[in-house]
This record gives C-alpha cells, sequence and structure tokens, in this order.
C-alpha cells in the first residue's frame, strides 16, 4: 500500500511481485502493465475497495473508475444484486473479471494490495467501517455526516489521526468554484468582520427509492390508515402492510449492524434509511456536513465548534416509518462572536448559506452566488491584489483526495473539518430532544453540566459490534 515510506521503492517492489520479474524465469510482460494506452503501470496506481453501492457508491465509484492511477479491485455491499452491479460496472470499465466481490467489509479491508477504500454508507455503518479501514493501514475517502453521533465521530477521528491516515470526505461544495470564491471573500474581510451567518436545509422527507408509493396504494383501501408515512406507526391501521420479511437478497441483520433491531421496512431501507433515527440522521444531518462545512470554512472555524446551542423542531412519532425531524430551528452561539442559524422548512432562511459583516453579506448555493458587493457578483474568481489570504484550491474532490494520498498532504476536506462541520447539527438535535439549550465545550468537546444531553453524545451497539 502506498505509505510515507517512497512510493518509488514501495512501486517497483509491487511491480517486480506483479510482473513476475523477482523469479528466475523470464517473464514476458503485457504493454498495458507497462502503462501503455495512456494510463500509469499497475504499479503505479492507487489500489481501491468501494463499500455501498447504493446512492453515492456509483456516482463515486465511476469518478474514481475515470482517474487513470486508480485501480478499483474489490466491492462490497450486503445486497447480492447491489453487490454483483458494482462488480460489474468495475469489470465493464476495465474489460475483465478482476474485481472481488464481498459480503464482509472486514475481508475487504484485511487485504494487504488495497491502498484506499471509498465508504458510502447508511450513518450508522460510517463509524466501525472508517475505524476498520484506518486499523488496516487504508485511505479513506467518506460520506457525510461524519457519523451517526459525536461520540463515533470522535472516534474516527482518533483512529485516522493514529494511524496517520488521508482522509477526505464527500463535502464536495468546497471542490467547486462558486464556493471557493464565496469562502475567500469572507475570509479576506471583504464584508467585514462576520457576526452572524444563516444555513438553509431541506426540510420534510423525500422518497429517494421511489418505494413509498407501493406502499400508500395499499394504505387506501384501509380505514384510518395514514396518507403519510410520518404517520403510520405500529399502532395505527395499516401498519402490517409495510412490514414484511426481507428479501433473500438482502443480509438485513448486517445491513442494520449496531443499531437496533426492528421489523424490516421496505420503505425505510434502501436511500430512504435517512429518514430513521436508527440508521440516520434526517435531512438534519444529511445536509450539515455540506451547507455548516461551507459556513464553517468561511469563517474559518475548521479546528472549533459554538460554546450555544438552541432549537426547536417538529418530530414524527418516535416509531413512525419515517420519524425524523421534519421541520427545525437551531441557534449556535461561537465564542468568537458569531451566531449561526441552521433551519429547514423555515422561509425567512435561504438555501445554503449566507455570511453577514460589517460591510455586506455573501451568499453562496449550489449553483447560485449573490453578494452585497456588485463589483464581485460577475467574476468566476478574486482578483490576485484582493487575494491576501488564498484559500485550499481544488476542483476536482476525487482528484484532491487521489494526489492526497500520494502526497501524504491532508484534503481540501480533512477528517477534522469533517467532525466539527457535523457537530452543530448533532448538537442541535441534541438540543432539541431534550428540549433546552445545552452548552457545548468546543476544546474538551463535551456537554457541560446536562448529564441527560451528554447521554446522546453516543449509543448503545447491538450485540455483537463494538467500536473499538
Amino acid at each position: 500500500m502506498l505509505t510515507t515510506r517512497s512510493a518509488h521503492d514501495l512501486s517497483r517492489r509491487r511491480f517486480l511481485v506483479a510482473t513476475g520479474t523477482a523469479l528466475a524465469a523470464p517473464t514476458l510482460i503485457p504493454a498495458s502493465a507497462l502503462g501503455a494506452e495512456d494510463r500509469p503501470a499497475p504499479s503505479e496506481r492507487i489500489t481501491m475497495g468501494v463499500v455501498g453501492w447504493g446512492m453515492q457508491g456509483p456516482g463515486n465509484t465511476g469518478a474514481f473508475l475515470n482517474q487513470k492511477d486508480c485501480q478499483v479491485v474489490a466491492a462490497c455491499d450486503v445486497h447480492q444484486q447491489r453487490r454483483s452491479a458494482a462488480v460489474n460496472a468495475v469489470n465493464r470499465k476495465y474489460g475483465n473479471e478482476d474485481c472481488k466481490a464481498y459480503d464482509d467489509y472486514r475481508e475487504l479491508m484485511a487485504r494487504k494490495d488495497i491502498d484506499a477504500v471509498m465508504l458510502a454508507l447508511p450513518d450508522t455503518w460510517h463509524a466501525l467501517m472508517s475505524v476498520e479501514a484506518a486499523r488496516n493501514g487504508k485511505d479513506i475517502y467518506g460520506e457525510k455526516p461524519l457519523a451517526r453521533t459525536i461520540a463515533e465521530q470522535q472516534a474516527i477521528v482518533r483512529a485516522v489521526q493514529k494511524h496517520q491516515r488521508i482522509w477526505q470526505t464527500g463535502s464536495w461544495q468546497r471542490s467547486v468554484e462558486n464556493f471557493h470564491k464565496a469562502v475567500e471573500i469572507v475570509q479576506n474581510g471583504l464584508i467585514g468582520k462576520v457576526t452572524r451567518v444563516e444555513v438553509g436545509l431541506p426540510s420534510g422527507h423525500h422518497d429517494f427509492a421511489g418505494t413509498a408509493p407501493e406502499l400508500l396504494k395499499k394504505l387506501e383501501g384501509i380505514a384510518g390508515a395514514p396518507r403519510n408515512l410520518a404517520r403510520l406507526t405500529p399502532s395505527t391501521p395499516g401498519w402490517d402492510q409495510a412490514v414484511s420479511a426481507p428479501p433473500p437478497e438482502l443480509d438485513y441483520d448486517r445491513w442494520l449492524g449496531p443499531s437496533a433491531m426492528e421489523p424490516y421496512v421496505k420503505t425505510r431501507v434502501h436511500m430512504n434509511w435517512r429518514w430513521n433515527y436508527n440508521v440516520g440522521g434526517g435531512q438534519l444531518l444529511d445536509w450539515i456536513g455540506h451547507h455548516c462545512d461551507i459556513a464553517h470554512w468561511g469563517l474559518g472555524f475548521d479546528g472549533t465548534g459554538p460554546v450555544e446551542v438552541e432549537g426547536q423542531g417538529e418530530f414524527p412519532a418516535k416509531d413512525a416509518v419515517w420519524n425524523t425531524c421534519t421541520k427545525y430551528r437551531i441557534t449556535c452561539t461561537y465564542a468568537e462572536g458569531v451566531t449561526m442559524t441552521i433551519a429547514g422548512g423555515h422561509g425567512d432562511i435561504r438555501g445554503g448559506t449566507k455570511w453577514y459583516g460589517a460591510d455586506g453579506w455573501v451568499w453562496v448555493d449550489r449553483g447560485g452566488f449573490d453578494c452585497s458587493n456588485e463589483e464581485l457578483k460577475d467574476i468566476s474568481r478574486l482578483p490576485e491584489n484582493l487575494r491576501k489570504v488564498k484559500v485550499y484550491h481544488s476542483r476536482d474532490h476525487m482528484r484532491n483526495f487521489l494526489d492526497c494520498v500520494k502526497s501524504r498532504q491532508p484534503t481540501i476536506t480533512p477528517v477534522e473539518a469533517a467532525h466539527r462541520s457535523a457537530v452543530p447539527g448533532h448538537l442541535g438535535l441534541i438540543a432539541m430532544l431534550v428540549g433546552r439549550k445545552i452548552k457545548w465545550d468546543p476544546r474538551q468537546e463535551v456537554i457541560v453540566n446536562d448529564a441527560a444531553a451528554s447521554q446522546l453524545l453516543s449509543r448503545e451497539y447491538r450485540s455483537p459490534w463494538k467500536l473499538g
């Protein structure tokens, strides 16, 4: 694997083993092995295993497959059809049958010939797999939010730091031009000292998998059955229509992993696991690693966090099919004199990130940019004379990861930034659940003088799963 040792020496060793030149008998080496067809030789490529073939997995993997110095050699998923789809996609790209399938991520992680892994999984699995990958010396491309709880995030940070791994978070907005421009405007003081930030996130639930209509159709003929999956609970008519045996191609027990065992409901598994607190974190945590990440980046807060957090939200019943918060407003206060409002479902908070300074404001979202300074609106980047602070530059998130695997330099979204970006979302959820303002020590990373709130920093794992 690529490590801090000489990449040249390691690549040479790998090449000798791969081609057989370490043996006494002569070996004929195909042109493709020498890097013909405009590809580096196999010994010079970063070998990768991919885990998860749901919403993000195919796109992330496709991006790595298009990088000439990356070779995907293994794919893992607990759903047989999705696992096969992953392997087939890789083999189609390379025109061979070399990609190996796994249903147990630990076997993939244990392979010594894999340098890096791409993890695209439900939040409940982020910590276990990330820590396992780090222990096995893999560099990691992982999705946001960093983990299901703050304690799990802390465990990931410790593991990545201890094993000196390169980490890239799927918070790809940092590699997009308009976000980069907005952040440089803020960091260069062009709107003056920032005192307030607004972070607008989505609200409600979204049927990503398209599985809700099938269930809702079944409920139509049942008297008293709800027409909203956020209202369908074990005590309401029609619940039996939602529950079924897991399909034979899915290892449902392993899919749940450390989360509590619960009945299989098709509409809260593939993609829609986000709307179930047993596995995911709702719109708040699904998006906090995007727009709050940008907010922190602009403020220079990648290494800190709020000191007070309070919030209000609307929640379905705890045992509803979809039970995550549908509408929320969270206020975070930072020691640096900045307040941040994080909201979903409130019309006064525009989607994206908006910084307010003493001399103006800047707003940015996917495909959108606006600011109070008319001269800065229509330019793609700041003039050099205004760029006293030059922000980390990347225009290809996957390329940035691979370059950093080689150089051993931090990526544009390292694990520490991913952790700090998600903490306001986690604390906001905790504040809403306990119904009061909570105080946070960003240095010690603990909730101050609130035992009940502190319990929500972590969660109990279902046997036999344990986190370090």
